[in-house]
């Protein structure tokens, strides 16, 4: 029986090499900066068109991320791709973290299908919305009071 469901795995996991990079299948099956962060200093939840809901929330230190955690409810390429633009924020300061695209996570994720890249674009969006509220919150600090996560 395990030797059945073990030549089943192995031929799942080559048809997703077909499909996928092996970064993308290591952040999929191995995601970095997965969880929840407790008094997060900028924090964003947008749901994308197919559905998947995407979560960020950053710890900055002198406008610079200094940790950085996401939650997703969608695919592995949802869940990858949130993975990589979470790794690729850390360290840096708040302007450049502004400028991570959807192309950005592409390219650190030796790209994804077609049908899948809104997920880049879902992770570069939700991470550009917490950079947002994290610069509310710095203007505005009264507002932490009523934030809801």
């Amino acid at each position: 029986m395990s030797t059945e469901f073990e030549e089943l795995q192995e031929l799942a996991s080559a048809d997703a090499r077909d499909v996928y990079s092996e970064t993308v299948i290591d952040h999929a099956m191995n995601p970095r900066n997965a969880g929840i962060m407790q008094d997060a200093d900028g924090y964003a939840r947008i749901t994308g068109p197919c559905g998947d809901t995407m979560e960020i929330w950053l710890k900055v230190s002198n406008d610079t991320i200094v940790d950085a955690t996401f939650m997703t409810d969608g695919c592995g390429t949802s869940l990858a791709s949130g993975s990589m633009v979470t790794e690729i924020a850390k360290s840096r300061n708040v302007d450049e973290a502004q400028r991570i695209s959807q192309q950005d996570v592409l390219d650190a994720l030796d790209g994804l299908p077609q049908d899948s890249e809104h997920c880049a674009l879902l992770a570069a969006n939700t991470l550009k919305a917490a950079l947002r509220d994290y610069l509310t919150m710095k203007r505005e600090p009264w507002k932490r009071a009523y934030r809801k996560y």
